[in-house]
């Protein structure tokens, strides 16, 4: 009997990655296979982005183009922009079947076609197949109240996805509506993984053979919260440090409101938690950030950044920035520009603002005309390139611990490593180094900002 052949394709964040090699691992646990083409499948799962229209418009593009490329397919949608926007989805013909972020554990089980009688809740089983209820093979469709009331999705194994580096989604959701970002209207309140489940997991992923674990969410810094009892972050990586079941954990991202001294000080040497913090700043003007909703000024933010230099000197510290978010004036924006320059920070993520039906900002006026926002990006950009080559000098002669990756930068044909404060440094792949955390020194720099590095040891 021929096995059923599966392809995911995944818009957006870590977080829908972790869910994607989720559901996957789910899928292949119940015999099917899953393709590393998009052609040829007998299901298409396609898991979506709201972040922003564009990412919305790419979502509706990419179904399409799986449609076309398999006719004969069951396509199945799910994600964010399914959440927000499951209209324009029904608009997309011979899409199957569109998923809710509160049904995405059920796919593998739906698929298949196994519910159980302990799976169904008779009147309102929304599992396809399910035998209990005799249920037909369609998902039920509820958007998120916003009270929070999605429970934490959760696998019963550890991910293990594709990559050098294992994800572990510990939180999911915000509560801080801040007035661009439809995310909290796709994802819910915020929930968190249970600790003893995160222990486990992270066992789990070291039993594998995983060196690093990035531990991601929506608002990684809430995790904990809603937990009873109560917990943080900085509690939970304490106890990632003294149980050490990997050799480093890296936090994804997390807003500057959240980073405790305890926490920065977890990310000194000997310690598990690595060097690097990605931190949204989206602002540099004090009145845009009160627009945004952004629960912090430039000067706090400012102090929480010079905080983590003055403690780790050579950490990474990425910053997200916002361009263009209604009303920015000129010197607005040079507000924010002379910030990011005056700031120790080694790289930065530049989006320009994208109107968000359902957001407030949606409303916000006047807008910034888009030529006005693509030169302000083009600017910010040039500064990043700035701040990366500042950096990148920065660790010179220093000894770095990074971890070889399996895959190979296509260009060069070199390995790539990864430090713990987020350096990239191509390495000789001569050495059977994949999946091994190796002292280097990088040698030379090019005018792209690629880095070769010189092995110490192995």
């Amino acid at each position: 009997m021929k096995k059923t052949n599966f392809y995911i394709e995944t818009l957006g964040c870590k977080v829908n990655q972790y869910e994607s090699d989720g559901i996957a691992a789910d899928l292949e646990a119940r015999g099917m296979v899953r393709s590393g083409t998009r052609e040829g499948s007998d299901l298409c799962i396609i898991n979506t982005c709201a972040v922003t229209s564009k990412a919305g418009m790419q979502s509706r593009q990419a179904i399409r183009k799986l449609i076309r490329e398999n006719p004969d397919a069951k396509i199945v949608v799910t994600g964010c922009h399914a959440q927000t926007d499951p209209e324009q989805i029904r608009e997309i013909r011979d899409v199957d079947h569109i998923v809710c972020h509160k049904d995405k554990g059920k796919i593998a089980r739906a698929i298949a076609k196994d519910c159980s009688a302990s799976d169904c809740s008779a009147s309102n089983c929304s599992t396809p197949g399910c035998k209990e209820c005799g249920n037909a093979p369609a998902f039920s469709f509820k958007k998120p109240d916003h009270s929070g009331h999605i429970p934490f999705l959760n696998f019963d194994k550890p991910v293990s996805g594709t990559m050098t580096r294992a994800y572990l989604k510990i939180q999911d959701g915000c509560n801080a509506f801040c007035t661009y970002c439809i995310v909290p209207y796709a994802r819910g309140g915020s929930v968190s993984m249970p600790r003893a489940k995160v222990l486990d997991h992270i066992g789990g992923l070291a039993a594998k053979g995983f060196k690093e674990v990035i531990i991601t969410g929506i608002h990684t810094g809430m995790y904990g919260l809603d937990l009873t009892p109560p917990t943080s972050l900085a509690d939970l990586i304490r106890d990632l440090d003294a149980q050490k079941q990997v050799e480093r954990v890296r936090i994804s991202s997390i807003e500057p409101g959240e980073l405790s001294q305890d926490l920065i000080d977890l990310a000194r040497p000997g310690h598990i938690l690595c060097d690097h913090f990605h931190i949204p700043l989206q602002s540099g003007d004090d009145d845009v950030l009160q627009r945004m909703k952004r629960p912090y000024s430039t000067a706090e933010f400012a102090s929480v950044i010079h905080n983590i230099h003055a403690t780790l000197p050579h950490a990474g510290i990425g910053l997200d920035v916002l361009i263009g978010f209604p009303g920015e004036t000129d010197a607005q924006f040079e507000n924010t520009y002379e910030l990011v320059k005056r700031l120790p920070v080694s790289y930065l993520h530049v989006f320009p603002f994208s109107p968000r039906k359902g957001t407030p900002a949606f409303h916000f006026n006047p807008k910034v005309p888009s030529d006005i926002i693509k030169e302000r990006c083009a600017r910010m950009r040039s500064l990043d390139r700035e701040k990366r080559k500042a950096f990148i000098a920065s660790n010179r002669g220093k000894t770095l611990r990074a971890l070889v990756q399996h895959q190979e930068d296509k260009q060069s044909g070199m390995l790539k490593a990864v430090t713990a404060n987020y350096l990239t440094i191509l390495v000789d792949k001569k050495q059977d180094l994949k999946g091994k955390i190796v002292d280097l020194v990088y040698e030379q720099c090019d005018s792209d900002l690629n880095i070769i590095g010189k092995l110490l040891t192995n």
